[in-house]
């Protein structure tokens, strides 16, 4: 015997009851023995609970929500029986419907809705549901007998939630089903879900889950093989799938699993309400109406053996916090259980405790819409404690939320709540409280309700790797290099996912006209299509908003801008725990004191604020810098060819070349800054000497860098980039002055920055064959560093410095150890 239940949204529309029937008839061409139990049609309940408040309060429109419904099950009659054969089943709905009809008016005339009243007005719900489908079943040829189970489930009389008499229930049950199924070719029994009826037949409900608990009850009387309960989703989920888009199936789960995520908000079923079934070791399977062809989850004593440590993530979106506490309450009997035994008496549900092994407070969640309540109650309770001090008021906390994390393989198992901290600790999300039971199969945290969303995905990024961790990427700037780094994220995503298990998403991106954000990714394939077509007008502090209203895990800001102002956002962004990756050198070479001050940021908020790109493009100098220095040597020397551009300049440039066309190819080959002026006045060279002394542990500040200009004042003063180029051309006589000078001491011209003593100092200088950096080719950077453990011989580090494809790798290198970080 297999008992089928189905559940409201699976008898919510004509297509889906033909779905059901179609689930139906397999099962009888397959030859299984079943017996269906039906909820009523989705949202029905609510509707007819709000009509008894309408007939109650004499509101006489109650009558058209009556109408309704009864419209509503009439196109089901209409749309899935034959013409011929609808006009007795329309007659036998409208009886129904006539019956609830003066009912209504008995409770608008007198005014008064009693528990048994509104059971019997409920209840009409699943008898109009289990009727239709029934005649529908039987036009299909299929045998159905419509059985309604107010029959064979007895209760007593403690209306809206009765208890069962399962010593007469299961006799009746059994009795009943001996007469009506147990011989070949029987009708299936169809059977009304939520209701049953006392010894004196009078109508009661079964509660919250009380279709599944109609399944549960007739299935355990029968001993049935198993239990099918069919709704809308396929079966339990590692996460809410609507938080949690990476979440998936969990193909078996332990009722005690189960019901710690349903009591945390996962409410595909409701566990208290299978304990018939599980009492005698039934399993319940649970399936998709909508998609028949999957397998479900299987609830059971025991679950398949897991690659995971956890089996699911299950959350309440809003609760309350309630807080006692109070020096009085230390070392003294009776606190805990006068608290409790008030809110016991007044009915009060306790969603999670947690107490301080000092006992100096106890705080617990309750349902927001009862904490004004619950605060009247306590205050009143422990009015003499509060008088003398004792206790402190009682504090209530708003708009949070509960996260618990489940599974029977935490049992005994190391570094779970560390893993679980870590996370939301990286993700900026603060823990307002935390409760763990012995049993070990739950850590639940309370968390601000506005980071729900983020902390969920997170914890399923990170307890359930076989999905890949997502970093969230935000792009400023779409030039050379964040194209080039757009094409590179693209190209390497597969290789991120499949050996890096990393999913590298782009979730907004603006450039100096247009912006667009998706919270859902940004397709890398149309990305420009979806900028021009979708973007609206730059705003650079609406977009930074924007990533901090998103809120969204593990997320990281890129600046591929040499912009001055889009700085000013880093320290806000980082103070949102939103990682900052840029190759703009501007906020690292600004006054000390913002430099540390973003450091400080960073280091405080648990995230990353790299910028590898700010020396040497793609090259491993700030790395190298850093592991030196936390590795405890001391840098005595820093010499260096730091521009790719000067270095590609004083290379190409040869006699019978002018200055000036040397220049011009840098640009166009995109070497050098959009003002080439910022690399030839050595002002982009500075910033880069004054960044690798900061980086090694020297204060220095912009006006402590000195520069010998290389360029004659009327270059510099140039109004506009081509009046540069053509005082260039003017003054190619000078530059060729030095090459000549240069090249007939046997020596070449370099660009050199250095520190030592404490100076920094940037020029132009020549030097000869016994010089390391005399070797130099193309776009190279070259940096010596001399330090303690380094002083007989310097620490060189050299290769191609300038460029979109070394910048963007290096760019793209900062991102992904981001997201090793994660793991």
């Amino acid at each position: 015997m297999q008992v089928l239940k189905f559940g409201g949204t699976s008898v919510g529309s004509v297509e889906s009851i033909r779905q059901v029937i179609e689930i139906i008839d397999k099962h009888r061409q397959n030859g299984d023995q079943i017996t269906v139990v039906f909820s009523a049609m989705g949202g029905i309940t609510n509707q007819l609970i709000e009509i008894g408040r309408m007939a109650i309060s004499g509101e006489p429109d109650y009558m058209e929500l009556v109408r309704r419904i009864e419209d509503r099950h009439f196109n089901i009659v209409k749309a899935l029986i034959p013409v011929k054969e609808q006009g007795k089943v329309v007659a036998h709905v409208r009886g129904i419907v006539n019956e609830l009809e003066d009912l209504l008016r008995g409770v608008s005339l007198i005014r008064e809705l009693t528990p048994r009243t509104h059971d019997l007005i409920t209840s009409f719900g699943e008898r109009l549901s289990t009727t239709v489908i029934t005649e529908c079943v039987r036009s299909r040829g299929i045998p159905a007998q419509f059985c309604d189970a107010r029959q064979f489930i007895k209760t007593d009389a403690q209306f809206g939630h009765a208890e069962v008499n399962y010593t007469l229930t299961n006799a009746l049950i059994q009795d009943h089903f001996a007469k009506n199924s147990d011989r070949p070719g029987a009708a299936i029994q169809m059977i009304t879900g939520f209701i049953g009826s006392t010894e004196k037949n009078e109508t009661t409900t079964l509660g919250r889950g009380g279709s599944d608990y109609t399944a549960s009850i007739i299935g355990a009387a029968l001993n049935a093989d198993i239990i099918d309960i069919w709704t809308d989703v396929d079966g339990m989920m590692t996460a809410d799938p609507r938080k949690v888009p990476n979440a998936f199936n969990i193909p078996t789960i332990t009722y005690a699993e189960a019901m710690e995520l349903s009591h945390f908000g996962a409410k595909v079923i409701y566990p208290p309400s299978l304990q018939p079934a599980f009492a005698q070791n039934i399993p319940v399977r649970v399936l998709n109406t909508f998609n028949p062809t999957h397998e479900g989850t299987v609830v059971s004593r025991t679950a398949d053996r897991r690659q995971y440590t956890i089996t699911g993530i299950s959350s309440i979106d809003d609760i309350a916090l309630v807080n006692l506490q109070g020096s009085g309450m230390i070392g003294v009997a009776g606190v805990s259980a006068k608290l409790f035994g008030v809110l016991a008496a007044h009915k009060i549900s306790v969603i999670l405790i947690s107490q301080a092994s000092s006992e100096h407070s106890i705080c617990f969640a309750i349902d927001p819409r009862g904490a004004e309540d619950v605060k009247a109650i306590l205050d009143a309770e422990f009015a003499i404690e509060i008088e003398q001090g004792h206790i402190d008021s009682v504090a209530i906390e708003r708009d949070l939320s509960v996260i618990a994390t489940v599974g029977e393989g935490m049992k005994k198992s190391s570094g779970i709540a560390g893993k679980l901290f870590s996370v939301l600790g990286k993700n900026g999300v603060n823990i307002v409280a935390v409760a763990q039971g012995s049993s070990e199969i739950n850590i639940s945290v309370v968390i601000n309700r506005n980071n729900l969303s983020k902390a969920l995905n997170a914890l399923h990024n990170i307890f359930f790797q076989s999905e890949a961790r997502v970093l969230n990427l935000y792009l400023v700037g779409i030039g050379l290099i964040g194209k080039t780094l757009l094409k590179q994220i693209f190209d390497q995503s597969e290789f991120l996912r499949s050996e890096k298990l990393l999913k590298v998403c782009v979730v907004g991106m603006t450039n100096t006209k247009k912006m667009v954000l998706d919270p859902q990714g940004i397709s890398l394939n149309n990305w420009y299509d979806r900028l021009l077509t979708e973007g609206v007008t730059t705003s650079l502090p609406a977009f930074v908003e924007k990533i901090k209203d998103y809120n969204l895990p593990n997320s990281v800001f890129i600046d591929c801008t040499s912009d001055k102002d889009i700085v000013q956002f880093y320290e806000s962004l980082l103070d949102a725990n939103i990682s900052v990756v840029t190759p703009n050198k501007v906020a690292n070479s600004g006054p000390y004191s913002e430099y540390r001050r973003l450091q400080r940021t960073a280091l405080n908020r648990g995230v990353k604020f790299l910028y590898e790109t700010n020396v040497g493009a793609g090259l491993p100098i700030i790395n190298t810098v850093q592991g030196l220095i936390t590795s405890g040597d001391r840098f005595l020397k820093i010499e260096a060819i730091l521009s790719g551009t000067l270095s590609f300049i004083f290379n190409t440039f040869k006699p019978g070349i002018s200055f000036a066309d040397v220049v011009r190819e840098a640009k166009e080959k995109g070497y050098t800054e959009p003002d080439p002026r910022d690399d030839l006045s050595g002002q982009d060279v500075a910033r880069k000497i004054l960044i690798l002394a900061r980086e090694a542990g020297f204060p220095l500040e912009p006006d402590d860098v000195t520069i010998t200009n290389m360029l004659p004042a009327s270059c510099l003063l140039a109004p506009t980039i081509p009046a540069f180029f053509d005082e260039l051309e003017r003054n190619n006589d000078y530059f060729e002055s030095l090459l000549s000078e240069a090249e007939a001491n046997g020596e070449k011209l370099r660009f050199i920055a250095s520190f030592e003593n404490g100076k920094a100092t940037i020029g132009l200088r020549p030097v000869g064959p016994e010089h390391p950096f005399y070797q130099l080719t193309g776009a190279d950077n070259i940096v010596s560093f001399t330090t303690e453990r380094y002083k007989d011989r310097p620490l060189v580090v050299k290769g191609p410095g300038a460029g979109a494809e070394v910048t963007a790798s290096g760019v793209f290198a900062d991102v992904v150890s981001i997201g090793s970080y994660l793991a």
